[in-house]
């Protein structure tokens, strides 16, 4: 009887007999492109998939035509096949010969294949010496007419490869043996192409090519043959009709144009290979074979430590690899590894310096930490208040927690102690973890000054103002930064939460990804989709995202996350269910819309967002209104407001919603000569100016609104604007401000000079004010003055953020309105603007709403 067909890749008989999931596997064992599958092969198959009501052309014709297309061969010469084991399986019954002829260690499916059509098998065992490379002048003394001869190219498991035109000279010296030519893998090896004999290739031999292999298809099964017109055809002959599934054929069409494709993965697999190789040579007592494929064969020398041993004891860690017993010429000490990406392959070097005893003296084993990441559906879907969350409860389990995100575009920031800019949200996610915010937390922050412009911040510090196409050209750079900046940070904690932006499907910007899906691979992250229920549509939202995903990019998706939901979380049941079987991925959770969350929003989607409108008209609640200016910036310095029981805080965005207000707030702006425009063109300014000057309003100015109410503002160097503009003031306050390329970023205190009270926050500013008879207002330590009021005090600004943060002064702030309003003043503190308990009331709410267990795993899996 012929042997057992015995491969690698079982991963499914493994998960049954282990009890885990498929997708917690790490397959060494089978050997098909370690990038993945095509990006396109699910929008491929999408489409085909309405074919399928109809059979598969039966004669490939399409297909066929792509194959004679791309490698310049008559269509009559192509055999289309199911993988080129259907042809392997095909070829003894139909070229009839009497024995097989197999240079070995190879394939195993050669002999069997040979054996259930009754040939018989001599394998020309091949010296372990000589690295397993087949000596084709023994092999040449052995061949007779009556032989099939059966040659990898490069061979399995060995990865060697002998030379094309030698291959051709030997088969022309036996023109009545049959050659089969397995280029199974040829496209991994470099300047390797498919067919490679075929501008002058003998008609007795066949050449296999496996599809399967290099676009990483082996659940899609595709291949071809090539061969004379009348081999071809009379293997065509025994093929069954409708071989090649229409989903596969499609897949083929689109596959071998794909040049770019097969590039790539060439370029990665031998550089890639050749890192794996060399840090196993560093083992000592394993041996390892030279290869030119996307595998390594090695032999353990160790005594008492064989193949099956050490494959065990990966096993336990779940790595997967190919025991070689069963291959004829290898025993029980070799084994096979595919080629894999970083991450893996440091997994595996790792297990087996353990389980050898041996760590390169060298190399010191390097902690990183294990990462979670967190991407959205869209903007503001709750990346970052999820983040927050998470950074909190692993700090509670007791982790030493950071966050990350490798690029944020938001004009709310945040400066740190040595004065670095960074978004705001890490540093609020900093604050959950229990520690102080630095600026690799987020080395890349864009502040928009314009439609197609941002202010690039790179390590906390101003690069320059930059159009998208500039910045693209800096990716590299600003790569090496960001993953400089997220390996310091994963050296020195135990767990690093990392959030994405926007949405990690933007088909139009992942080609130069450098926050989602880029990074979830580079930290080797698994990833958890949240989408905002509220919004409607988010199942929707969760299949389209997966399906625009590639392959690679999917396997990292953990699960997915509902966020604000509102009523009966029965009703979601059905739904919950059709996402699992849907896509694979289970719903980790639904978090409910937690009302009054005192924490800063992840960015200004979250303030456009809140519906702008005129006085609400209850006399009991004092009107502030907040102009809505179009590059507004900082804008959490109004968040202690919304805690505040006696005030109503709006949005303003048009003349007629500032008929009146009780106090009337310019916020910072990115750019404040085109914002000052904004304010004449909409009337809004005339409208704050009349307000003001009837004593209707009182009218605050921070940082770029603070210069917005003065006389004028410059911009000699083009900071903001372009072409060195200026621009009027609004005149409320007597001082004009000129912006500078020196940006002041600053942690700072200051003290309110009426009252006596202090407030601490920071300044980001470039512009340099000076103050003509105006009152100051806010003294800081060293003397400087923070800002200025109008000799009644019912305007004023100032360049301190977070001014409203300290409970007693908004309370002050608040009161001397009311009274100026001839409203009654609290005459005490209402309400306490603090952030640690609001972590821990969000923390509390996510973790009773999400399935913590199944997310500490994701770590622990790590």
């Amino acid at each position: 009887m012929p042997p057992k067909s015995g491969h690698g890749g079982d991963v499914y008989r493994l998960a049954r007999d282990k009890g885990i999931p498929v997708s917690d596997i790490i397959d060494f064992s089978s050997n098909p492109n370690p990038l993945g599958p095509p990006s396109w092969l699910r929008d491929v198959l999408s489409s085909a998939i309405s074919h399928i009501s109809h059979y598969p052309d039966p004669a490939c014709t399409g297909f066929i035509k792509a194959l004679s297309k791309c490698f310049d061969v008559s269509p009559e010469t192509l055999i289309p096949c199911n993988g080129t084991s259907e042809l392997i399986y095909a070829l003894p019954r139909v070229v009839e010969r009497q024995q097989a002829l197999i240079p070995s260690p190879a394939y195993i499916d050669y002999r069997r294949a040979a054996l259930l059509a009754g040939l018989q098998v001599e394998e020309l065992v091949l010296s372990d010496e000589h690295n397993f490379q087949p000596d084709l002048e023994v092999l040449d003394k052995k061949i007779t007419p009556h032989h099939l001869v059966f040659l990898g190219q490069p061979a399995n498991p060995t990865g060697v490869l002998c030379d094309p035109s030698a291959l051709r000279a030997l088969a022309e010296q036996h023109p009545k043996a049959v050659f089969v030519i397995d280029e199974a893998y040829i496209d991994f090896i470099e300047g390797g192409s498919a067919f490679s004999l075929r501008s002058a290739q003998p008609d007795n031999v066949i050449v296999l090519y496996s599809m399967t292999k290099t676009f990483s298809i082996p659940g899609l099964r595709l291949g071809a043959g090539f061969a004379s017109a009348p081999v071809a055809r009379r293997l065509r002959e025994h093929m069954a009709p409708w071989n090649v599934n229409a989903l596969a054929q499609a897949v083929g069409e689109k596959a071998l144009f794909d040049a770019d494709y097969i590039e790539r993965t060439t370029r990665f697999v031998n550089r890639q290979r050749e890192h794996m190789a060399a840090e196993l040579r560093k083992i000592p007592g394993l041996r390892v074979y030279p290869s030119q494929a996307n595998y390594l064969l090695l032999r353990s020398d160790r005594p008492g430590l064989d193949a099956k041993e050490i494959a065990a004891k990966l096993l336990d860690h779940r790595l997967l690899v190919r025991n070689c017993d069963n291959y004829t010429g290898l025993d029980s000490r070799y084994f096979r590894l595919a080629v894999k990406n970083k991450g893996q392959t440091e997994r595996l070097l790792a297990k087996l310096r353990t389980i050898f005893g041996k760590v390169p003296a060298q190399r010191k084993p390097s902690k990183r930490a294990a990462a979670i990441m967190v991407q959205g559906t869209n903007s503001n879907a709750g990346k970052s208040i999820l983040c927050a969350a998470l950074c909190r409860i692993f700090k509670q389990e007791g982790y030493r927690v950071a966050p990350f995100k490798a690029q944020n575009m938001s004009l709310n920031s945040h400066v740190t102690l040595d004065g670095g800019e960074m978004g705001r949200a890490q540093a609020l996610q900093a604050a959950a973890c229990g520690i102080e915010p630095e600026t690799r937390m987020n080395p890349v922050l864009l502040k928009p000054s314009s439609e197609t412009g941002s202010q690039v911040i790179l390590l906390g510090q101003p690069l320059g103002h930059m159009g998208y196409g500039a910045y693209s050209e800096l990716k590299e750079e600003m790569l090496d930064k960001i993953h400089g900046a997220y390996d310091d940070l994963a050296g020195e904690y135990d767990a690093v939460i990392i959030e994405g932006a926007g949405s990690p499907a933007e088909i139009n910007l992942k080609a130069r990804d450098v926050v989602n899906m880029h990074m979830a691979e580079y930290a080797d992250a698994p990833v958890l989709l949240v989408g905002d229920i509220e919004r409607g549509g988010v199942f929707a939202s969760f299949v389209g995202t997966m399906e625009l995903l590639t392959e690679a990019e999917r396997a990292r998706v953990a699960g997915f996350v509902i966020n604000r939901f509102r009523g009966d979380a029965s009703l979601l049941v059905s739904a919950i269910e059709y996402m699992k079987a849907r896509t694979g991925c289970p719903v980790l959770g639904t978090i409910p819309f937690i009302r009054n969350l005192g924490l800063p929003e992840e960015d200004s989607v979250s303030l456009k967002d809140r519906p702008s409108r005129g006085p609400t008209g209850n006399p009991d609640m004092l009107d502030i209104a907040v102009i809505d200016l179009p590059h507004i910036s900082n804008f959490t310095d109004f968040d202690p407001f919304v805690i505040e029981p006696d005030v109503s805080l709006r949005m303003v965005r048009s003349i007629d919603e500032l008929s009146s207000a009780d106090v009337i707030i310019l916020p910072g702006s990115k750019n404040v000569i085109e914002d000052l425009e904004h304010l004449r063109k909409t009337g809004i300014a005339s409208r704050i100016l009349g307000l003001a000057r009837d004593q209707k309003s009182i009218c605050v100015g921070i940082c770029g609104g603070y210069q917005i109410l003065g006389e004028g503002i410059a911009d000699p160097s083009g900071v903001e604007s372009s072409g060195g503009r200026e621009s009027r003031g609004l005149g409320l306050l007597g001082l004009t401000t000129t912006l500078r390329p020196q940006k002041t970023l600053v942690r700072t205190e200051a003290t309110h000079i009426p009252t006596g009270l202090k407030a601490s926050g920071y300044e980001i500013h470039h512009g340099r004010t000076t103050c003509d008879d105006m009152s100051p207002l806010w003294r800081k330590e060293d003397g400087e003055i923070l800002g200025t009021e109008s000799t009644d005090g019912r305007i004023w600004g100032t360049y301190l953020h977070g001014v409203f943060d300290d409970d007693a002064f908004r309370r002050w702030f608040i009161d001397e309105a009311r009274r100026s309003r001839g409203m009654a003043p609290a005459g005490r503190i209402l309400a306490h603007f603090e952030i640690d308990s609001e972590l821990d009331r969000l923390s509390t709410t996510v973790r009773d709403s999400l399935n913590m267990e199944a997310i500490f795993a994701l770590l622990k899996n790590r």
